[in-house]
């Protein structure tokens, strides 16, 4: 197709070569730092990343510019204006702008640079607010969605679109990930925008420090959530890069949109996410549960029989995750000097 280079596997067992040009947007962040270190472990020599000072990913021009320079061969997808129930209710003009501006700009300067290969991250909030369990991905756009996060899921669900569309009409071969929700090194531990785990992380931390005796969780505590440690989505974002050119291309059928759900196909309850965190936090309080505030979706399980059949699993059980992620972050946490509030 016209614009779109001819890819070369030269990779051993995989697609992408430890040569390869390979840039990875939002490298700073929990997922894409995450997959920057699975690459990094894996050997791969031409890592592309830029700051947001470097470059900012909502700017057309220079977007355009840094790939007509660089010339990446693949494209990890993975910077995103994130946060939880509260951010996404103050600020949803930010969360659907942003992201529709950033994906776009990527997307194309990706189409007009021959990128071979995209993965577009997005989330699980994709999925109707009261889809069927487990989510599998031909229920996308089935049903009402979650109201506290329909603008970043809007954003995200028209990056799929494009990501879709861009296969179609340019014959490119743009794939979109749907992970589960993610914790591990380098997440967000702002209150005011973080989401669930590293909230009660923190929480935690900061009532046994204070000698608290209760710590106040949002919500009823009987909505279930599935988690996954982000090297594992890292492992799993590698993993659909390196597939061979006929178990890439039979994600991208061009009767459905190019769609894979990445989890553990695992859940628990609100509650006894807060107890294992509170049990791997050392604190003996009492967890006491504001139903005043909203639960948000009642389940999100995801369905990973796809990514399953192709011969992907994981391998972070929660509790050993939950402790790693504390551990990243326990100095900062039991420390002076706190994110903020």
């Amino acid at each position: 197709m016209p614009g779109i280079s001819t890819p070369t596997i030269t990779g051993e067992g995989g697609f992408m070569s430890l040569d390869s040009r390979i840039y990875i947007a939002g490298h700073r962040g929990l997922v894409g730092s995450a997959i920057h270190r699975e690459l990094m472990r894996r050997g791969y020599k031409n890592l592309l990343t830029r700051t947001h000072e470097q470059l900012d990913l909502s700017d057309e021009v220079a977007v355009d510019a840094f790939f007509s320079s660089e010339k990446p061969d693949f494209v990890f997808l993975a910077a995103a204006k994130v946060g939880g129930i509260l951010a996404n209710n103050n600020f949803p003009a930010n969360f659907i702008r942003d992201n529709l501006i950033i994906q776009t700009n990527v997307i194309e300067s990706s189409r007009n640079a021959g990128v071979n290969r995209l993965l577009f991250l997005g989330s699980s909030c994709i999925y109707p607010k009261l889809c069927p369990q487990p989510m599998k991905e031909e229920y996308l756009l089935t049903g009402p969605l979650e109201p506290t996060n329909r603008p970043y899921a809007i954003a995200k669900i028209a990056g799929i679109e494009m990501c879709w569309s861009y296969n179609r009409q340019y014959g490119t071969r743009y794939l979109a990930a749907m992970p589960t929700n993610l914790y591990g090194p380098g997440d967000n531990y702002d209150l005011a925008n973080s989401h669930v785990l590293p909230a009660l992380i923190r929480k935690t931390a900061e009532a046994k420090a204070s000698g608290a005796k209760e710590i106040v969780v949002w919500g009823s505590g009987t909505p279930r959530r599935e988690l996954l440690y982000s090297d594992d989505l890292a492992q799993a974002c590698c993993f659909l890069m390196n597939l061979d050119d006929a178990q890439f291309g039979s994600l991208l059928n061009e009767k459905s949109p190019p769609l894979i759900n990445i989890g553990t196909g695992e859940d628990v309850t609100i509650r006894e996410l807060a107890e294992t965190v509170a049990r791997v936090l050392e604190f003996d309080g009492e967890l006491v549960f504001d139903a005043t505030k909203p639960d948000g979706t009642p389940r999100k399980l995801m369905d990973i029989s796809r990514l399953h059949f192709l011969g992907w699993h994981h391998t972070t059980e929660l509790e050993h995750g939950i402790r790693r992620a504390w551990d990243s972050v326990r100095d900062r946490l039991s420390g002076p000097h706190l994110p903020p509030k």
